[in-house]
């Protein structure tokens, strides 16, 4: 078994200094923290795998597939593989818990 903190994870990624900090990888899932500060730019790209975002603090909008939606604290995103999506209007420092099934390729 594996059992991780979110605030013991945002500060191994910010010491990293990087967005994204992958923290577990099997087969068949990857899951990471993903953190964008309020004003910045998400320049992801689409993924081969089915992605679920766990907005675990901050506000902004999502765009999936040109449809718009408010996000916050709490909100659940799923976005199919290879669909086109980023946040943005970020007006609140951003930390999501991002989960990959199968396990991602490396093509962000």
């Amino acid at each position: 078994m594996h059992t991780y903190h979110v605030n013991e994870l945002q500060q191994e990624r910010s010491q990293k200094a990087k967005l994204y900090l992958e923290f577990l990888r099997v087969p068949s899932l990857s899951a990471g923290l993903y953190e964008l500060a309020a004003g910045s730019d998400d320049l992801q790209q689409p993924h081969n795998e089915d992605e679920l975002y766990y907005v675990v603090n901050g506000q902004a909008n999502i765009r999936v597939a040109g449809e718009d939606q408010a996000v916050s604290a709490g909100s659940i995103i799923y976005v199919p593989a290879n669909v086109e999506h980023r946040f943005h209007t970020i007006t609140a420092d951003l930390s999501l818990l991002v989960f990959f099934a199968p396990a991602e390729t490396g093509n962000e």
